[in-house]
């Protein structure tokens, strides 16, 4: 896995794009505070710059690096989910602009995979997760599901997981003005 995780990071830190597996689907990835690296990922994806993206950060501690303010609705489910769950939080600082949304909001979660975590850890900033697929076609459940569009479209794919089904994307909730949360997909 180390050398996955060298190569995916020599990548990042040249503002290019990988594919790889996460903690639901496999995704389209970048550096989230690169505005030119996450329009490299819409044009790949061939989505409208007005739909956004989810971010994976590490840890909580980085989370609160990009949203300085998280409601204490989140905070808990974040210390209580036992499944991949996204949360749009108001107000991210940090960010590349075009990776927050027209209401000034992003979808972040901290993944609960351990190539994810070091590969974000040892970069030290948030990543691009966004399903591996053109925008409008089904999401593929697993990469050899995965169009060669994207495969032949990506700087990098890493060669982990490859023969992993998951079937189902992330829980998104959505922090309310008034601090608490809506469920957008369960």
């Amino acid at each position: 896995m180390k050398s996955e995780i060298d190569l995916s990071l020599t990548h990042l830190l040249q503002q290019k794009v990988i594919l790889y597996p996460t903690d639901t689907v496999w995704g389209i990835g970048c550096d989230a505070t690169c505005e030119a690296a996450v329009n490299k990922v819409f044009k790949i994806k061939q989505r409208s710059e007005s739909k956004s993206l989810i971010i994976l950060v590490a840890s909580l501690e980085m989370l609160q690096q990009y949203i300085p303010e998280i409601p204490k609705s989140a905070l808990e489910i974040l210390k209580n989910t036992t499944k991949p769950t996204s949360i749009i939080y108001n107000n991210p600082v940090g960010l590349a602009k075009n990776v927050v949304a027209n209401d000034n909001t992003v979808a972040i979660r901290i993944p609960e995979n351990d190539f994810c975590k070091q590969l974000i850890s040892t970069f030290g900033k948030p990543i691009v997760s966004t399903s591996a697929n053109i925008s409008g076609d089904e999401t593929p459940k697993s990469f050899k599901e995965i169009s060669q569009a994207i495969l032949d479209s990506v700087d990098y794919v890493v060669n982990l997981q490859r023969e992993a089904i998951n079937e189902k994307s992330s829980t998104i909730l959505k922090v309310a003005e008034n601090g608490e949360l809506i469920v957008l997909r369960s």
